[in-house]
């Protein structure tokens, strides 16, 4: 990036991704984990924060499987990462209805086409904690 050339936060977060990093944002004003991307933190309204790399390990949060007539179930979660933010994703390599709360994950990254930015979904890592 260009010196003085400023990038939305946003947009900041989708090159990490496209690096293959899931990134999320620390504020060290009141140490708290930040995401999704944003300009102020949402605790303390500092502009002082920093970007930081998750490992991409998890736990489910929350979790719904979404029927569709004619198609298989797709699992909508809420993933709790070690960092100590939750991000709204999917896990994949798993039947939708036998996603769990306390499911460990681990994050990896899809294209929606090949144009298309990368994101992010979690895939087990184990059994539920």
């Amino acid at each position: 990036m260009q010196a003085g050339i400023k990038t939305s936060p946003y947009a900041q977060w989708l090159a990490y991704c496209e690096n293959g990093e899931l990134a999320y944002q620390f504020c060290p004003d009141d140490g708290q984990a930040v995401f999704y991307p944003r300009v102020i933190a949402p605790g303390s309204g500092s502009t002082n924060l920093e970007w930081r790399i998750s490992a991409g390990q998890g736990t489910v949060y929350a979790s719904t499987a979404v029927m569709q007539r004619d198609e298989e179930p797709y699992n909508v979660a809420v993933i709790q990462l070690d960092e100590g933010f939750r991000m709204l994703s999917t896990v994949e390599g798993i039947d939708a209805r036998d996603v769990q709360i306390g499911l460990r994950v681990m994050v990896r990254f899809r294209r929606a086409n090949c144009d298309g930015a990368p994101y992010p979904v979690f895939h087990p890592t184990g059994v539920a904690a």
